[in-house]
């Protein structure tokens, strides 16, 4: 992630998948959305007990930091699709083409029959990080995990990527003039040479929360948010553009472009809103983040693309499945408990930080009628309930 402070108050699955969850159900779309799954946590449930919720709401794709054989595992014939991930710490390690073929062997080809594992990302973030010997090697590392699985035969089932950060951009307005950071260009064109070679996406860790944080005052809130808004027009293009996000993920376009690419796909790996920062964290709310990831899934549900790439529908993974409470950062969010309804009655509770909370039944079902919802949030045990009609 781009800022070290977002992810001790990340948005949690009540706002990056609850939210997300209803509307899926509503919209009936599951395969246009992914769920970033990390685990930095002490009392997080089960693999086998995600399973059964992501399928619950029509959730197929997962992004992991690792590849946690326990969640390989659980996942097993579940038919959602993963992308993985070799840390930066290892970076270094798969240099070495007999290091690389070993990591294989050892977490992707054992799961492949069950488990469709279709990515492997070498580090995150790793450009605008400061360790130039990581920078470095970062391309190397691709080529040499690329090259094992040519020798293992799993080219074709694998794809190999690695997430950045949007800081890699040197300038994003308007998004027809985007361009990389100069001091980065010397890594980002062989790596852009390296994707078009190999057909494999750029991957985006995009958060417009942080575009308004650091000028709240210019940046108009309805304009990250997704919500009606004038929009804004390039004047290169005419293009006008009602939301940051399809403005940022243009402005990766075209400064890939400027590398003589047209032939490389960008995709958002991480984006979300928090639902709680510290008192300088302006717009962190539970309110905007329900509108920030409830409006994204609505343009995912409409296969919407860019401005730029129209006929491209985005390419998305919610951060986060959870609220990792032992991440490091400043601020952290209460924990939220998740009640699932429908119409009929209570379908289950799913409590996000700590699971051994048990609640009656009646208990439950007394919350969704007394305030009239589908579902509620209980934040420090008191309920908490939201509409959807906004979102």
């Amino acid at each position: 992630m781009a800022v070290a402070a977002f992810s001790r108050f990340a948005p949690c699955l009540a706002l990056g998948l609850l939210f997300s969850g209803q509307i899926l159900q509503t919209l009936g779309v599951g395969v246009g959305v992914g769920i970033n799954y990390g685990q930095i946590a002490n009392d997080l449930p089960s693999p086998s007990s995600v399973v059964n919720l992501l399928q619950s709401i029509n959730i197929s794709r997962v992004k992991l930091y690792d590849a946690d054989p326990k969640v390989l595992t659980a996942f097993s014939n579940s038919g959602v699709e993963f992308i993985i991930a070799i840390g930066n710490e290892n970076i270094l390690n798969m240099t070495d083409p007999t290091k690389a073929q070993e990591w294989l062997k050892q977490n992707v080809q054992p799961y492949l029959r069950q488990t469709q594992i279709t990515c492997v990302t070498v580090g995150n973030e790793v450009l605008t990080a400061g360790d130039t010997v990581l920078m470095e090697n970062l391309l190397p590392a691709m080529q040499s995990v690329y090259q094992a699985l040519v020798a293992l035969g799993l080219d074709k089932q694998v794809n190999i990527s690695s997430a950045h950060s949007v800081a890699i951009l040197g300038n994003s307005y308007p998004p027809s003039s985007g361009s990389f950071r100069q001091d980065l260009a010397e890594y980002i064109h062989p790596l852009l040479n390296f994707h078009s070679e190999i057909n494999s996406p750029f991957l985006v860790n995009a958060y417009p929360f942080f575009a308004y944080k650091g000028n709240p005052s210019s940046v108009s809130l309805e304009y990250v948010l997704f919500q009606d808004n004038p929009g804004v027009t390039d004047p290169n293009t005419n293009l006008t553009y009602d939301n940051m996000l399809y403005a940022q993920i243009d402005s990766v376009y075209a400064a890939i472009k400027a590398m003589g690419h047209t032939d490389v796909d960008v995709a958002i790996s991480e984006t979300g809103w928090p639902s709680k920062g510290d008192p300088d964290e302006t717009g962190a709310t539970l309110e905007n983040a329900a509108m920030y990831n409830g409006n994204l899934l609505r343009r995912i549900a409409m296969n919407q693309g860019t401005p730029m790439k129209p006929t491209v529908p985005i390419n998305v993974h919610v951060f986060a499945l959870f609220n990792e409470d032992l991440k490091p950062g400043p601020a952290s969010p209460p924990a939220i408990f998740v009640i699932f309804c429908k119409a009929d009655g209570m379908v289950s509770v799913r409590p996000l930080i700590d699971h051994k909370l048990i609640l009656g039944s009646r208990y439950q079902t007394l919350i969704r009628k007394a305030c009239g919802c589908s579902w509620v949030l209980l934040m420090d045990n008191l309920p908490v309930c939201f509409r959807i009609d906004y979102l």
